[in-house]
């Protein structure tokens, strides 16, 4: 017996709820809106300039022609179905969409002005910039941007919470949760102000980029002046230079960065993962979930483990999108038709990571006895304290000790020593009684610097 039609991927299925709001945006649904706006809007241009004779639409025609982007639904989505069908190509069925609802608006007497001059991907390029404008500024970043305020508000509340660190896996130099935490914010938001200056190019300058078909029209305009108002007109970058395609060089940076963010992120993620692992945070429990199948004692920190799957899902597309998007064979071939199909899966990869990144942060607390007790367990990491104030010592005239690393490292390395061995030893010291003085009294939750005072830097 056959299943019914289902959902080939995930996104469409199991984390649908998550991942929705792309679609608004990144569906075939929401393209083909974009490119009914597009058509329209060029109408609009053209009609403006009494182009070929044309009268000035009235405001209320004009209200009617955007009316059908604006309202774009099912009805538009099955016609276009219906006409793709017998045309076999998406953007002619939207130009006979739009011609369809001229001559129910009674303006067929303009129906030949629909897509003038235009090749599919003056139409296309404008769509795909549109929307992809929208998807990241409206869904993907605002999500980016609360898992970056949780980790800000964490930092803060962390920013005086010592924390043995663990430069490769061993007890180094301690810091505080919340400059670590606050190091993420610092790393993403510098990749927010990139993608935040992204410019979303376009063309609109026919089918090989030289405006022929325009001054074949009419020789006595300026297409690279209307071209450029038109595009900016509808707030992107005019692409002045172009084969029958616009370059896509933005997209190749935008999805670059955006890769660069999903790979922080997913550092962010082995990190929380490993603090979970030692203990120094603990996985609030969820009333009735389970942790493991067979271990009831466990609640697993698949958030994270969730995130970090979909984030090197997402950067693959993306690396892949960057990669064969800045590619065109000649003047135009096809295959960034097809890839630019998966730029919402790209996104809604990263996008389900972002949703269990804060999730998973809302639902972990530090403990705070534990990491007081690992501090107090590795005395030992005072040796660089001891042997750096020795070298000022020497420097100074008030000791005669030759070698303090080494005498540090014969002391410490690879070993576990408490207060009391460090107290002895820095006792018998040949070095002033003040050095000594503030060695005894370091302890390990102490020696953190001024790592409290540099979450001021997120703030």
């Amino acid at each position: 017996m056959s299943l019914p039609p289902q959902p080939l991927s995930p996104l469409d299925g199991r984390y649908r709820p998550a991942v929705s709001a792309l679609g608004e945006y990144l569906s075939e649904a929401g393209l083909n809106r974009a490119r009914v706006q597009v058509e329209v809007e060029w109408l609009i241009s053209l009609t403006g300039r009494s182009f070929a004779g044309s009268a000035p639409l009235t405001d209320e025609q004009i209200r009617s022609l955007r009316h059908l982007a604006s309202s774009f639904g099912q009805p538009e989505i099955d016609e276009l179905a219906a006409l793709e069908a017998v045309t076999r190509h998406d953007v002619k069925a939207v130009e006979y969409l739009v011609r369809n609802r001229l001559e129910s608006l009674g303006l067929t007497e303009v129906a030949e002005l629909t897509h003038f001059a235009a090749t599919s991907e003056d139409i296309n390029n404008l769509s795909y910039a549109l929307t992809i404008r929208e998807a990241v500024t409206g869904v993907w970043m605002p999500a980016l941007t609360l898992v970056i305020e949780e980790l800000r508000r964490q930092a803060v509340l962390y920013r005086d919470q010592p924390m043995l660190a663990r430069t490769h896996g061993q007890p180094a130099t301690p810091t505080t949760m919340g400059k670590e935490l606050a190091v993420f914010v610092y790393r993403l938001e510098r990749i927010v102000a990139q993608i935040s200056s992204t410019e979303y190019l376009a063309k609109f300058s026919g089918a090989t980029g030289t405006f022929a078909a325009h001054l074949a029209a009419d020789a006595s305009l300026d297409w690279p002046g209307i071209s450029a108002e038109f595009v900016t007109s509808l707030g992107l970058t005019w692409n002045p230079l172009t084969t029958q395609i616009e370059s896509h060089d933005w997209q190749a940076e935008l999805y670059s960065r955006i890769a660069h963010a999903n790979r922080v992120l997913h550092n962010l993620c082995t990190d929380i993962w490993t603090y979970i692992s030692l203990g120094y945070f603990a996985q609030i429990p969820v009333a009735g979930a389970t942790g493991s199948s067979t271990m009831p004692h466990k609640i697993n920190p698949i958030r994270f483990e969730n995130a970090e799957a979909n984030l090197e899902l997402s950067s693959a597309l993306l690396d892949s999108l960057s990669q064969t998007l800045v590619t065109s064979r000649l003047q135009r071939d096809l295959t960034d038709s097809s890839t630019q199909r998966n730029i919402g899966v790209a996104l809604g990869h990263s996008l389900l990571a972002l949703d269990n990144i804060r999730g998973g942060l809302g639902s972990i607390s530090l403990n705070s006895a534990l990491l007081a007790a690992d501090l107090d367990d590795n005395w030992e990491i005072l040796g660089e304290a001891i042997q750096t104030v020795v070298r000022a010592e020497i420097t100074a005239g008030r000791s005669s000790i030759t070698d303090p690393y080494a005498l540090l490292k014969d002391l410490t390395r690879g070993k576990k020593i408490g207060q009391a061995d460090l107290v002895a030893f820095v006792s018998g010291l040949d070095i002033g009684d003040e050095a000594k003085a503030r060695l005894i009294a370091l302890t390990p939750s102490t020696y953190t610097g001024i790592a409290g005072s540099l979450v001021d830097y997120i703030l």
